[in-house]
């Protein structure tokens, strides 16, 4: 492709909306555009990335028996009310009505769809096991769209669905899916690390994500470097420490004048956080006996020096959501803001939940209820008792591993792969059973598996850039070679050396991305390395001269010399050189 013809546009400056690095030079190199919050068009150069990553997937999905299929976008409500989504699912999902009043949604995801064609086509044991795969458009109603590509509205998701006879198969090829993906972010030149992770809305017995170590990642990850535990922090558990034994001291009304968090009450007292008890006041969306949802008050204790953990309390209560409650509904059932513990609120109005290490700490200081007033030596199972004991709190940096027991560290990332174990949950609820050697029917016991392409590009480009621009893997690169010719009108000679190179190098299967426009030398330059193609070829008068072109690779930075007259085995050589360098990635990875 000669840039004089390539619909682009590089810039300089972008807005000060683009917050990280891979938004700001997908936007500078002329890869997509935003149309509004969270939405993108991709131009040609983006695309032929999109494409490219796209492949990748396809690869390896068919290498374990997948087959693609294509679903709709638009999806009729009736298949989401069988599932039971369709009231589950809240404002992430668009609905729309058709002209005769029918509703439908914006598929956010295809269980509900891929289940209920499989349905439809199987009936025997002997169709058993297949996995279906797609590379879709989707659409989630994000409320916060944010760094770029990283959390879009809407997004390109290649997801797989794999059906089974039983767990036991199922159990057999996740394994082959975990494996496949790392296969596909290594050939993309990304290096990730899979972690568990909780289900989600998605449900099932066993998740994980996919995540790629970065500073911008939205997830933080606990792990342990001595034993391998790792986890996202959603779900990751650690070895609380066990209070010392205490005989339990008579309750003790303390004034603590203007004292509303924990931090200040353990200065007034003279006390470490941990000797506190802290009382968070939710409401959660619950389902009653009948599937309607309402409003549960979910009042939480958890240490002082710890944080709660909203996906845990969530799955403890069987909460569709969670939201902070008003300060009118933590009066309503007798507590008092910045002052609150369990001690003599309206337990008819309230669903108690106490964090497991609250159940055995004695002696704590909790709120009275009233505002300026603490009590002294709080006691679980003398003083309250909650409906639910649990694990609700949060890991942290520095907790200990619940494997080994070492200290765990935390970072963050961006998830840009879901594998989930679905089993049953949309099978027997979509009617998609088969019949055994028995004749006895069954429901399919499902797996699902997704990756979402743009995430995954800018992903690379966080991983993988410099202070001018991306250095792009050769497997996903939207050229593999950017040629530059320095002809002025003074060397034709230059001209025509330049457009014989281009002529070499795309009759042999090279990707040339060549730059013939009437610009200087600087400039064409800075492109090359803002679009940050693996090689520049380089085409000047005095190159021209002694028979050589002048050859850069844009990941190491090394420069050499390639005659002109073997200019297409130098070529294929240094290619060759940056497919080596993935081929060094992949590796057996064990679950």
């Amino acid at each position: 492709m000669r840039i004089s013809k390539l619909f682009f546009q590089t810039l300089r400056q972008v807005s000060a909306d683009a917050d990280v690095v891979s938004h700001q030079l997908m936007l500078r190199a002329g890869l997509v555009r935003q149309v509004a919050a969270g939405i993108f068009e991709f131009l040609p150069m983006g695309l032929r990335i999109k494409n490219k990553i796209e492949e990748l997937m396809r690869n390896e999905m068919d290498a374990i028996d997948g087959q693609e299929v294509s679903l709709p976008v638009v999806q009729p409500a009736e298949l989401w009310e069988r599932s039971g989504r369709w009231q589950a699912i809240g404002d992430d999902m668009a609905r729309l009505k058709d002209r005769s009043g029918r509703d439908y949604c914006l598929g956010m995801t295809h269980e509900e769809v891929i289940t209920d064609m499989a349905a439809q086509i199987v009936s025997s044991y002997r169709q058993l096991p297949f996995m279906l795969y797609q590379i879709q458009t989707k659409f989630r109603d994000e409320p916060r769209p944010r760094a770029g590509l990283i959390r879009v509205r809407e997004f390109t998701m290649k997801d797989g669905y794999s059906f089974h006879a039983d767990f036991d198969d199922l159990d057999r090829y996740y394994p082959l899916v975990y494996q496949a993906y790392f296969n596909i972010f290594r050939r993309a030149g990304l290096e990730v690390i899979a972690v568990e992770s909780d289900t989600g809305m998605m449900g099932g017995t066993m998740a994980h994500e996919f995540m790629a170590i970065t500073p911008i990642g939205e997830d933080t990850l606990l792990l342990c470097d001595s034993c391998g535990y790792k986890a996202n922090r959603q779900i990751a558990t650690f070895i609380k420490p066990e209070p010392a034994a205490e005989d339990a001291l008579s309750l003790e009304e303390v004034e603590t004048p203007g004292v509303t968090t924990i931090a200040a009450l353990a200065e007034f007292l003279g006390i470490p956080e941990s000797r506190t008890a802290k009382a968070v006041f939710t409401v959660a969306t619950v389902e009653d006996a009948k599937g309607a949802s309402r409003d549960q008050f979910v009042f939480v204790v958890v240490r002082g020096d710890m944080e709660l953990n909203e996906t845990k309390l969530t799955n403890a209560v069987k909460a569709r959501k969670l939201r902070p409650a008003t300060v009118d509904e933590i009066r309503a059932i007798g507590a008092e803001p910045g002052y609150g513990s369990p001690i003599g609120i309206d337990r008819t109005k309230v669903l108690l939940v106490v964090d497991d290490l609250i159940a055995r700490s004695p002696n704590l200081v909790a709120g009275a209820n009233r505002v300026n007033w603490h009590y002294k030596h709080v006691n679980y199972g003398r003083d309250y008792e909650a409906d639910i004991v649990a694990d609700v709190v949060a890991a942290a940096d520095g907790y200990a591993c619940p494997v080994c027991g070492n200290a765990m560290r935390s970072v963050r990332g961006v998830e840009v792969g879901n594998i989930f174990k679905l089993g049953t949950k949309y099978s027997a609820a979509m009617g998609a059973t088969y019949l055994d050697e028995k004749g006895e029917s069954h429901a399919m016991v499902m797996g699902c598996y997704g990756i979402g392409s743009g995430r995954l590009i800018a992903s690379v480009i966080e991983a993988s850039h410099d202070e001018n621009g991306i250095i792009w893997p050769v497997s996903i690169a939207p050229y593999e070679l950017y040629l530059v010719s320095l002809a002025t009108d003074r060397t034709p000679e230059v001209t025509a050396a330049a457009d014989d190179v281009y002529k070499q190098l795309v009759a042999a299967g090279v990707e040339v991305l060549y730059d013939d426009r009437d610009e200087r030398a600087g400039v064409k330059f800075n492109d090359a390395d803002l679009m940050g193609l693996p090689l520049r070829l380089t085409i000047g008068k005095r190159g021209v001269e002694n028979g050589v072109a002048e050859l850069k690779f844009r990941r190491t930075g090394e420069t050499r010399e390639v005659p002109l007259n073997d200019l297409v085995n130098g070529i294929q050589a240094a290619l060759q050189e940056e497919w080596d360098v993935l081929k060094g990635l992949l590796k057996e990875e064990k679950m």
